[in-house]
């Protein structure tokens, strides 16, 4: 154990040590570097950084000295045990470099680089397969070999001209068609990456690695069922090909075909119980059908084989939070926040607004999950031209023009905005649910594009190509999204609105839709976009969806005719433990009051009642709803409930709009994200500000005088009823539309 004193002068060593290798000064680094071990002889950042410096002069010799060091005193670094796969390679021994590399990929699934340099390892393999062509011409192994180097360093462009001449003497080895494919989709060349992985996979059709890259190719020019054909080329001949079982799955769930990804993934569980990209994809689609019990199983068991895979801590935490199991609810919430500050993948955007209301760490999340999957293409398409059109052109992206609460929201919007200055074109990216809703969004915009079956290169070229002046993304990081259409600078002006709560991190995302409420000024520095705020609330209503004018009987949905009825019709996942205690607590203190919640699944339902019990409550007094067909009928059963009861950190969106509409009180707890401020800007626009409270005591108060003072409880009651008939609130589409064009029109193309 080293002295404090010797702690805090190796730290410094490497501090400085690794500043210089950031700037290229190698000797001075590997001095300091090579002092450190001389305190800390198992040092695992000197070491694994002389391996590096080393590498990068091509002593493959001494930076395998190094590296094995690391990845004995470090066994679960997979950084290292890639870096160890990558010189072992360059020494030629590649029956131990696949070996490290799988070892790197068995400890993180997503490890950035590691399945391009298993792919070049089985290339190796591939040319010393004495019955391939590969092998068959010493000048073409040469070649191919030195490519192959090339490669592994990033030099594509440089590859090809070696690998080009290797063709011209073997026009059918796989390796050189194989190798010319990776370098032609590397220089952004998928159609001619897809050729030549085609003519590979006729040349060698016994070899996987063909059928897998052509398939992937397909996969991402949007061809769906030439790719899935591919896939099972690929598994017929190597029927324990897992990245082929994955990339498949991957596919189905993106076609809609659910079931059968789950198929595929169990077969390839089957095969492998331990490989996490699977278990993974299982988990992912376990939720998608609200099996949250086994979906929890599944990424448990991933982060058992890999404890630091990317986002396993939040996938687990989501599919605990959506079945209201809150097992290590504050350890795992430590864990997630502790990762993200050291800049690890830990969580998605969405599971963090559940668990925190801290605007710093949510933003560095976004940054994170951005960078890592929609980075900026390096070729806009947009390049500064000035466009002189006669009405603004206004493009909206979503999946979600259809049944679905972000659909519910905007439609009245959309049909009543100016159409005599702006030009609307709705870009749709779901799947058609046939509703009439999705047929009034056919017929509110001026132009309709269905882009469920494009790639998103070509919808971007074609929203290029109409000159679109301001495009605004409705989906965010939620299900369904293709922001990665944006990532290719299709318009001047490009706009997150609605869909998600928080800044997106995305550096080709130039503004937020919000409102002074949601983001004051003082809170503008968590957001990566410039922030354009409606004067009311941001959120849009649809008013010509009323409640019912008739109300229910409490009986019909298993109420007490008397007693107080606490509402909360937010989704499980914004339940959490100390939320759920300050509900018990106010059961216990009113006396035959009872808590009304959404029975969204099974699990969830199991849980909270066997949590009411732990906090001594009686879990009959926990009433759950079902869905109605109607939304009608949905608002006017709010008028059954005596209070509304908002989640934290992730408010009541719609949900708080809703009982707020019906003429339910809500009180709320206001921190200091997005998504906790949410029901505070709906309370300050039916002029209620007060009952957003901003400490747990605070919102226990509140709620508790609201359920045991009648008087109270009527007046605010009383005062929303009056509201809505004076059509004070909520805003008509009308006015919602004219400010969101408010907003659009002062919108100045990039400079």
């Amino acid at each position: 154990m080293l002295a404090k004193a010797n702690r805090h002068a190796l730290q410094a060593l490497i501090d400085k040590a690794i500043a210089h290798q950031h700037a290229n000064e190698n000797d001075k680094a590997q001095a300091l570097f090579e002092q450190a071990l001389k305190l800390d002889t198992n040092n695992a950042v000197a070491l694994y950084s002389l391996s590096a410096i080393a590498s990068a002069r091509s002593d493959y010799a001494v930076a395998l000295a190094h590296i094995e060091k690391v990845v004995v005193s470090s066994p679960k670094f997979a950084q290292a045990h890639l870096a160890n796969s990558v010189i072992l390679f360059h020494l030629g021994r590649t029956d131990e470099s696949l070996k490290a590399v799988k070892k790197a990929l068995k400890l993180d699934a997503t490890l950035a680089g590691a399945q391009t340099h298993l792919d070049t390892v089985r290339l190796a393999h591939t040319q010393n397969d004495a019955g391939s062509p590969s092998a068959s011409n010493p000048e073409v192994v040469s070649l191919n070999t030195q490519a192959i180097a090339l490669q592994s360093s990033g030099q594509h462009a440089e590859a090809e001209l070696l690998l080009r001449q290797a063709l011209r003497l073997d026009e059918k080895n796989f390796l050189t068609l194989y190798s010319l494919g990776v370098a032609r989709s590397a220089q952004m060349d998928p159609q001619g990456a897809l050729a030549l992985f085609t003519q590979a996979s006729e040349a060698s059709p016994h070899l996987p690695l063909g059928h897998f890259a052509k398939a992937k190719t397909l996969h991402d020019l949007g061809l769906a069922e030439d790719a899935l054909r591919a896939y099972d080329q690929a598994i017929a001949v190597d029927p324990n090909y897992m990245e082929a079982y994955t990339n498949k799955a991957a596919l189905l769930q993106a076609i809609n075909r659910h079931h059968d990804a789950l198929l595929c993934l169990t077969a390839a569980t089957d095969i492998n119980p331990d490989h996490v990209r699977a278990l993974e994809g299982q988990g992912q689609l376990l939720g998608q059908y609200k099996q949250y019990t086994l979906a929890t199983r599944a990424f448990a068991h991933a982060l058992q084989v890999a404890p630091d895979y990317a986002y396993g801590e939040g996938h687990l935490m989501g599919a605990r939070l959506s079945n209201c199991d809150w097992t290590d609810f504050e350890g795992a919430k430590t864990r997630i926040i502790a990762g993200i500050e050291e800049g690890k993948l830990t969580c998605g955007p969405l599971t963090i607004m559940a668990i925190t209301d801290d605007p710093r760490i949510i933003r560095k999340c976004a940054e994170l999950y951005a960078a890592d999957k929609y980075l900026a293409s390096s070729h806009p398409l947009w390049k500064g031209e000035k466009y002189q059109h006669r009405k603004k052109r206004v493009g909206f992206i979503s999946a979600d023009f259809r049944v679905h609460p972000v659909g519910y929201l905007l439609i009245g919007l959309i049909e009543q905005f100016d159409k005599s200055q702006f030009e609307l074109t709705g870009f749709f990216t779901g799947v058609s649910d046939n509703s009439d809703l999705w047929k009034r969004y056919r017929c509110a915009f001026d132009h309709y594009i269905d882009c469920h079956g494009m790639i998103s290169q070509d919808v971007a070229k074609l929203m290029r190509a109409m000159e679109m002046d301001v495009l605004i993304d409705l989906s965010g990081h939620t299900e369904g999204t293709r922001l990665d259409i944006l990532a290719y600078r299709p318009a001047p002006a490009q706009v997150t609105y609605l869909g998600f709560p928080g800044t997106l991190g995305l550096p080709y995302i130039d503004y937020l839709i919000s409102d002074p409420r949601i983001i004051p000024a003082e809170l503008e520095q968590h957001y990566c976009e410039k922030i354009l705020k409606l004067p009311h609330c941001y959120l849009p209503r649809d008013d010509s969806v009323l409640p019912s004018p008739e109300t229910p009987e409490r009986s019909a949905f298993g109420l007490p005719e008397q007693g107080v009825v606490f509402c909360s019709f937010n989704h499980d996942y914004k339940i959490n433990p100390p939320l759920f205690k300050v509900w018990m607590d106010l059961l216990k203190e009113v006396p035959g009051s009872v808590l009304w919640l959404m029975k969204l699944n099974e699990g969830a339902h199991t849980n909270l009642t066997q949590s009411a019990r732990d906090h001594g409550v009686d879990p009959e007094r926990i009433i759950f709803a079902s869905r109605l067909p109607r939304v009608e009928d949905h608002l006017a059963r709010y008028r059954l409930a005596d209070v509304f009861i908002d989640t934290f950190p992730y408010n009541g969106h719609t949900t708080a709009g809703d009982a707020l509409r019906a003429g339910l009180p809500v009180v709320s707890l206001c921190g200091g994200s997005f998504a906790s401020r949410v029901a505070a800007s709906l309370l300050h626009d039916v002029g209620m500000p007060e009952l957003a409270c901003y400490s747990y005591q605070e919102y226990h108060d509140k709620a508790l005088q609201m359920a045991t003072d009648e008087v109270i409880r009527k007046h605010y009651m009383g005062l929303l009823k009056q509201r809505m008939d004076e059509k004070f609130w909520p805003h008509s589409a009308k006015v919602q539309a004219t400010e969101l064009a408010k907003v659009i029109d002062v919108l100045k193309e990039m400079p």
